[in-house]
């Protein structure tokens, strides 16, 4: 999945249909003179209903979306026909996406399973025919109901990465690297910050021909909760992993209070976060001699206070035992 085509953010307008008003009709037949009322009632309006599918794992198809329109509900007729119901038009979306109110920002619904449907805008009632009206006082009612109006609704849809692990680090702290190496992702690598500008999925592969599911976050740098950087815009995608991994390189001048930033920034964006099971991994090990890294265990025991191992993506070192490790994590 290229950065390009990786969209988590639309927003779209949908439109119910209206539905079909209701037959005035009064029955004409040869031999029979007077036969009464026998006007149809109007069809349903179509609905617009959202769809998960397991298929999706990006909003791409709805990037050039921005109206959805159901069909109208058919008008009744003689013989009390039934107007046709107004064509349903469905929106299938990826698990995970959020569905929300554009204009109050409140949450509908979300989307989590394959198949879930959910209603967001319901179409208008069919009015009811001139049968229905008939009495012993009024045996000839000319008139029937009008079809209920559509529904037109502004909804945001927004998606959250279903992943087991999520990278977590400072730009340029060799996420996407890690990722390229543990999977067959090929996310953008570069020597300059923010290079990952989009959330990148991949699959790691353990033994016995199991996986788990690994997504790079784009940097975090401090401040990231009131918008600096890339801001929390994609903090969201976090939410869903079950394991945070923080990567952190063997060159950074405070390992501990690298970590404490990452982590008082995801608190901040949601305290919940704190809950989820973490994992720190110290990336560029390879620059360090057997000295230097024993000096800095040391360290690290004493202030870190989190489990933690040694790693190099481009000298493979620590790969396997970083695997073994975070399988454990996922099945505890």
């Amino acid at each position: 999945m290229t950065e390009g085509n990786f969209v988590d953010y639309v927003k779209i307008q949908l439109t119910s249909g209206n539905g079909g008003k209701g037959s005035t009709h009064l029955h004409r037949e040869k031999y029979i003179t007077k036969g009464g009322p026998d006007g149809g009632d109007g069809g349903r309006g179509g609905h617009v209903i959202i769809r998960g599918n397991d298929n999706l794992w990006t909003l791409f198809h709805l990037k050039f979306k921005r109206h959805l329109r159901a069909g109208h509900g058919g008008h009744g007729s003689s013989g009390r026909s039934s107007g046709a119901d107004g064509e349903d038009v469905y929106l299938d979306v990826p698990l995970g996406t959020v569905i929300r109110d554009t204009e109050t920002n409140d949450v509908l619904f979300e989307i989590t399973e394959n198949g879930e449907e959910r209603i967001v805008s319901r179409g208008g009632m069919g009015g009811r025919g001139n049968w229905h009206f008939k009495s012993s006082t009024n045996q000839t009612p000319r008139y029937a109901q009008p079809g209920m109006p559509l529904e037109e609704k502004y909804v945001t849809l927004e998606l959250k990465l279903l992943a087991d692990v999520g990278l977590v680090g400072f730009p340029n702290a060799g996420k996407s690297t890690l990722l390229s190496v543990i999977t067959s992702a090929k996310p953008k690598i570069a020597d300059y910050e923010f290079t990952t500008l989009k959330p990148n999925l991949g699959i790691v592969e353990y033994r016995d021909f199991q996986t788990f599911v690994m997504a790079d976050i784009p940097g975090i740098i401090e401040g990231a909760a009131e918008g600096k950087g890339l801001g929390y815009y994609f903090l969201r995608h976090i939410e869903r992993n079950s394991t945070l991994l923080f990567l952190i390189p063997a060159d950074a001048d405070d390992i501990t209070k690298q970590y404490e930033i990452l982590l008082d920034e995801l608190r901040r964006y949601n305290p919940e976060m704190l809950d989820k099971d973490r994992l720190v991994a110290i990336s560029k090990c390879d620059m360090l001699d057997d000295e230097l890294q024993a000096e800095l265990r040391m360290e690290l025991d004493k202030n870190l206070g989190v489990e933690y191992i040694f790693i190099s993506s481009v000298a493979q070192q620590g790969i396997t035992e970083l695997k073994d490790k975070l399988w454990k994590m996922l099945n505890v």
